[in-house]
């Protein structure tokens, strides 16, 4: 099995616990492996044979935008079940972090991984 990576997705959204971050969009740096198989779209050169690096952006875009997460758990929970569903993969690996949100942390978050590698 081969792995399909995006890093360093930066995204702005509300997410946390205290009353403040219901309100303000914090940024999230995301970064997300998914496992193709790539021999398919290397034999045939089209798109259809694998996962659309933008696809899959927009859809993390479109899950963010105009909500609140209580927590970067729920919402790495809610994006790994979108791309295991809408992009068919077997496996996903999903770190999400907050930039800078504490004074002398550059980064806190949370990096899981769902389904199965082959």
């Amino acid at each position: 099995m081969d792995t399909i990576f995006i890093s360093e997705l930066k995204l702005d959204a509300r997410i946390g616990i205290y009353a403040w971050e219901h309100e303000v969009a914090q940024t999230l740096e995301l970064n997300i492996e998914l496992a193709v198989d790539a021999s398919r779209c290397a034999r045939s050169g089209r798109i259809a044979d694998t996962v659309d690096y933008a696809k899959v952006v927009q859809r993390i875009a479109e899950t963010v935008a105009g909500r609140h997460f209580t927590l970067i758990e729920k919402l790495a929970e809610e994006i790994a079940a979108m791309i295991l569903t809408d992009f068919a993969t077997p496996w996903v690996r999903l770190s999400i972090a907050k930039l800078a949100p504490l004074r002398g942390v550059r980064k806190l978050g949370v990096v899981i991984e769902r389904g199965k590698r082959s």
